[in-house]
């Protein structure tokens, strides 16, 4: 169950004052969004809230806040997240791969974002250059400090809690890149899996790397086969969220192809808006329509301009829109879509002019 929204303070001379200070910094559903917040925490205190709680609040909305003013720089611009072992040598070659991986993702205009750490963070980072990348640190007792990259650069964040930093990888990130690695890097393939398959994060590539005939990966695809599938504890559409190569060409033009046509996408109550980089042909609108016909639950997909509630979506209102209402499971079936109106565009180009794509 969905936590309740914060009820309004009766206290009028309490919300006179929250609604001075607020109408100091925002407007519109900004300051709708902050007068919440305000009055979520003089609930705290009307609660006698634990200090335990007060210090976890306080300090990981502090973390959160920074996080998204340093990346509020840099918005404009799509980046993809490497993780990775923090205990990878520089000799290896997992090492080497991660660090002409980031080397190549970077020429094609994307920044980089890893754990801040050595091993396969700190490779990443050396592809990329300090200019390109951000670290997100997490304060450990043990193993992780900032590699020579990044330490000492303004984008360089450190966090006290694993929340809040998963929290910025997955809100920055349009894509992610898992090398080999320990509990941690499972940990974050798993949780960004978790969040694609349930819908809680919009769908972007997730790419896993492994060096040429290595078979971490190949061992790890065993197990969601051999156990998780057979034993009915996923789908087989889950499958078609994440892609294993061995190839560094692969891996980069996989990212480049996802944002062909295909932008973003947001939901607006139970319709998905797809935003695209240019209009699709009628034909191939009608081809979607045939192809994805069983994940349609009502109507079919139409192409059109911004809805009325998307007015907030500044940057992208003169985007053209695919509108569907899918049902919403299986989440890796959105992922063959996507895919689908990328690859519409390839077949217009390839199609001589005035021939029907059918």
């Amino acid at each position: 169950m969905a936590a309740p929204k914060t009820p309004p303070l009766s206290d009028e001379k309490t919300q006179e004052i929250i609604k001075q200070l607020i109408d100091g910094v925002a407007s519109g559903r900004s300051a709708d969004m902050l007068t919440d917040m305000m009055e979520t925490v003089l609930h705290y205190g009307r609660d006698n809230a634990s200090i335990g709680d007060l210090k976890l609040v306080s300090r990981s909305m502090r973390e959160m806040r920074y996080a998204a003013s340093i990346f509020q720089k840099y918005n404009k611009v799509r980046k993809v997240a490497v993780f990775g072992s923090a205990r990878t040598r520089a000799d290896e070659p997992d090492f080497q791969l991660a660090r002409e991986f980031a080397r190549r993702i970077v020429e094609e205009n994307f920044m980089l974002i890893t754990g801040g750490g050595d091993g396969i963070m700190g490779a990443a980072q050396q592809g990329a250059g300090a200019e390109k990348s951000f670290g997100l640190n997490i304060r450990l007792p043990f193993e992780q400090h900032a590699n020579p990259v990044i330490a000492g650069d303004p984008k360089l964040i450190n966090f006290n809690y694993f929340f809040a930093r998963k929290l910025s990888f997955v809100k920055e990130t349009s894509a992610f890149v898992l090398f080999p690695g320990g509990f941690g890097t499972l940990d974050e393939g798993f949780e960004v899996l978790t969040l694609l398959q349930t819908g809680k994060t919009s769908i972007v590539p997730i790419i896993l790397m492994d060096r040429p005939n290595g078979f971490y990966w190949e061992t790890w695809r065993r197990f969601l086969d051999n156990d998780l599938l057979e034993l009915g504890l996923i789908s087989r559409s889950d499958f078609h969220l994440f892609t294993i190569t061995h190839d560094v060409d692969r891996a980069v033009n996989e990212i480049k192809h996802f944002y062909k046509v295909f932008h973003s996408y947001r939901w607006v109550r139970d319709e998905m808006v797809i935003r695209i980089n240019r209009r699709l042909t009628p034909a191939a609108l009608e081809n979607l329509n045939q192809q994805f016909d069983h994940l349609i639950a009502s109507g079919h997909i139409v192409q059109r301009g911004a809805l009325p509630e998307e007015s907030d979506d500044r940057a992208s209102l003169d985007l053209p829109r695919l509108v569907l209402i899918p049902h919403k499971r299986e989440f890796g079936m959105l992922r063959l879509l996507i895919n689908a109106i990328n690859d519409s565009a390839v077949i217009e180009e390839t199609e001589p002019k005035g021939t029907a794509v059918s």
